[in-house]
């Protein structure tokens, strides 16, 4: 038995036409033992509306029908069939099927019915499923019409059109293949006609429609269904799986193509854990212009939470929540015809957010000894993991045998002391504890670089030389090239009140502006190569010596009790 979803006279009109249930019609090929009422209970599920074929078909006797010829079945008097909108993203809203201008936000569960238009919003995703388990993913800024929603008979099989005015549809027909299933996708110049297969449908800016095979086959047709001379029955272009094929504004049909070979998506990272995009690349695909990338919770693409088309294979979209989705991404050539698709499982994982380093500086130098990794607090953080890999020149870090790995409480810290001196690359990661007890890592920061040196030694002070007969403080210590000092005078052991703080770039020191007395003081030296400090050196009790002195040695005082000095 032949059955097909024909253009009544209405349909095959200038851009302006539209779809009219009331002119539509299925054709059957007659076979002998068919009668009107036999028809009529297959297509309308009632006997008694054999009289509807009879009138359509100026059927003289309705018991005498000749086999081979064609009978006209309106599809008006076939049960209708609602579909259901599975899934909403972003913003969408549908029209009312009696042609009342106002539109009504659409939601997850809503029954949709035939005649009723949907608009989906930039940056939104809508997937409408039919009876028969039909998926139609409409896509960002698409307008599209239920203009048919019909089932043949009461349990038979769906006969669906979608109008589609702007934008692009992906759609899986069916959960399995039905030769009498009819879904066809229509554009204001072509007709895309399938019984079971997956295909995508797109209006370009410039008028022109792109159909792309995925799986199975499709029938393409310009406005005028005879124009083509490719045809299956006699009623458009086949399409093959790997193929498209493009329909002008003025309704001709271009030849086939073979689409672009599906990405490697195997480079993508498993886990994405930058906090501010979903960013990755792509490996480049041969003659392709631009890639076209969806983020969905589930594999069948029916929950698109981000899309783009992007124009070269750097890709960055807004973040999600962290959790498990799947990437979809296809080349697409110079025609605006897409390619094979690709689809990769991705972990996105952003929290809880890393820590901020905060020494040492990038790149900069620290103590073996006394130096630590330090990074900012993180709210709602318990612990943290720091990890420190031994740099090597033009490579990137590998973390993988870290040779040092600790969660620190509390505090982001990590002190060096087991460490040699090197080059070296450290990451921070915040841990949080769940409500169920779990600890719960978050990302890594980026490697920073760090180089580990040995401070250089403490003075020691036993070694200075301080002369006691000359005026003033006058201090002598041993030193080695490449050092500056530091060096600090007090009045008291603890230096609770530091009288002087001054650099020195030799190893030699002197002053005149204390008063004769004892005081103390203490050194650091500052390597420059590295930029380290040591400790201060222990106190050292030193003595002011007057510049008017006894043959003891002791200060001579004015009458006012001050010493006196030379002018």
């Amino acid at each position: 038995m032949a059955v097909f979803l024909a253009l009544s006279a209405a349909l095959i009109g200038g851009a302006g036409s539209a779809w009219a249930i009331e002119s539509a019609y299925v054709e059957h090929l007659i076979v002998q033992g068919d009668t009107l009422e036999k028809l009529s209970t297959q297509f309308y599920g009632n006997p008694k509306l054999w009289t509807h074929l009879q009138k359509t078909n100026n059927v003289a006797n309705p018991r005498a029908l000749r086999p081979g010829s064609v009978l006209r079945i309106p599809v008006k008097y076939m049960p209708a069939q609602d579909a259901e909108i599975s899934f909403v993203q972003g913003t969408a809203t549908v029209g009312s099927a009696s042609g009342d201008t106002t539109a009504a936000p659409l939601k997850a569960g809503q029954k949709v019915t035939e005649g009723q238009k949907i608009q989906v919003e930039p940056d939104s995703f809508v997937t409408i499923k039919l009876a028969d388990g039909t998926l139609i993913r409409v896509q960002a800024n698409s307008e599209v019409q239920l203009k048919q929603l019909r089932r043949k008979g009461r349990s038979g099989s769906l006969q669906s059109v979608l109008e589609m005015q702007r934008g692009s549809v992906s759609s899986t027909v069916g959960d399995g293949p039905d030769p009498q299933r009819r879904f066809d996708v229509r554009t204001p110049r072509s007709t895309t006609s399938v019984r079971g297969t997956s295909f995508d449908v797109s209006l370009t800016p410039d008028g022109k429609t792109i159909s792309a095979v995925t799986h199975g086959n499709v029938a393409v047709r310009g406005m005028d269904a005879r124009a083509n001379s490719d045809a299956i029955d006699g009623r458009g272009t086949r399409l093959d799986a790997g193929q498209g094929i493009s329909v002008n504004e003025d309704g001709r049909v271009g030849a086939q193509q073979n689409m672009l070979p599906s990405p490697d998506l195997s480079v993508i990272p498993a886990t994405l854990e930058d906090a501010n995009f979903l960013s990755f690349e792509l490996p480049p695909v041969a003659n392709a212009v631009a890639y076209q990338v969806q983020v969905s919770r589930d594999p069948t693409m029916s929950e698109v939470l981000r899309a783009g088309t992007f124009r070269s294979a750097q890709v960055r979209m807004r973040i999600v929540d962290d959790g498990e989705y799947y990437v979809l991404a296809r080349a697409v050539d110079s025609d605006a015809l897409p390619g094979m698709p690709a689809q990769r499982k991705v972990r996105v994982k952003t929290q809880p957010p890393p820590p901020l380093y905060q020494q040492p500086t990038p790149g900069g130098t620290t103590s073996r000894t006394s130096g630590e990794l330090k990074c900012t607090r993180v709210s709602g953080v318990q612990s943290y993991r720091i990890q420190v890999t031994t740099a090597k020149e033009g490579t990137a870090p590998d973390f993988s045998a870290p040779v040092l790995n600790v969660v620190h409480q509390g505090d982001c810290l990590a002190v060096l002391k087991t460490l040699q001196p090197g080059s070296y690359q450290w990451r921070a990661a915040s841990i949080r504890t769940l409500q169920d007890g779990t600890l719960d890592q978050g990302p890594f920061a980026p490697a920073q670089a760090f180089t580990l040196a040995e401070s250089p030694q403490s003075l020691d002070i036993a070694a200075m030389d301080v002369r006691d007969d000359v005026p003033g403080i006058n201090l002598r210590w041993p030193g080695e090239t490449g050092q500056t000092y530091r060096l600090q005078v007090a009045a008291t052991e603890d230096f609770a009140e530091i009288l002087t703080d001054e650099p020195s770039d030799q190893p030699r020191w002197s002053s005149r502006k204390f008063k004769p007395g004892e005081y103390y003081v203490r050194i650091q030296t500052h390597d420059v190569a590295t930029g380290l400090d040591s400790p201060f050196s222990a106190a050292r009790q030193v003595r002011s010596a007057a510049e008017v002195q006894t043959g003891f040695g002791l200060p001579v005082q004015s009458t006012d009790g001050e010493p006196l000095t030379l002018h």
